[in-house]
């Protein structure tokens, strides 16, 4: 039985790719390429699973397609969406830069203004424009929010909150 105690959060798996199997897999952490560790695990219904990593291709700093062995078919990965993925502590690698954010650690979090309070929640990251921006849903709506380490106040990932003080004015523009 795996011991939750001797795992990290390294990220999460999100939807499908393709109809093989394949799904996509946002990560903080790139430990998983290691090949000491060949595989990841979940958690299946309070239970840790591991699963072994048939191949993977990065399709951004952060994110990968991955497929895994024994995963045929969507419906076999459907199960695997938005589920947390975890890496043994003993094959887990720091990453060298402690400044580096990977933004898509952030989907899910919702997002709180220091002077306006809570704005919404973070439902994706757009790294498509020169500045990486969240997008954040707000009663309905998205709007785009700029994803900067020196904006960000406080993080609490116990609670899923990250606090910004985003500078005044801004929230008037960031309606897409």
């Amino acid at each position: 039985m795996i011991n939750p105690e001797e795992l990290v959060k390294i990220g999460q798996f999100r939807k499908l790719h393709g109809i093989k199997g394949e799904i996509t897999f946002s990560f903080t952490n790139d430990s998983f390429i290691s090949d000491e560790c060949p595989f990841l695990i979940c958690d299946m219904d309070g239970i840790f699973v591991p699963f072994h990593i048939e191949n993977y291709r990065f399709i951004s700093n952060s994110t990968a397609y991955i497929k895994l062995k024994n995963i045929d078919t969507d419906q076999q990965a459907r199960k695997l969406t938005h589920k947390e993925v975890f890496f043994p502590k003993k094959y887990f690698r720091e990453e060298e830069d402690d400044d580096f954010f990977i933004w898509d650690y952030f989907i899910g979090f919702i997002l709180f203004d220091k002077q306006l309070g809570k704005i919404g929640t973070i439902i994706d990251v757009d790294k498509t424009t020169i500045n990486t921006l969240f997008i954040v849903e707000k009663e309905n709506e998205e709007i785009l929010v700029p994803a900067v380490e020196e904006l960000i106040v406080l993080i609490d990932e116990d609670q899923k909150k990250l606090v910004v003080s985003l500078p005044a004015g801004l929230m008037e523009y960031g309606e897409r």
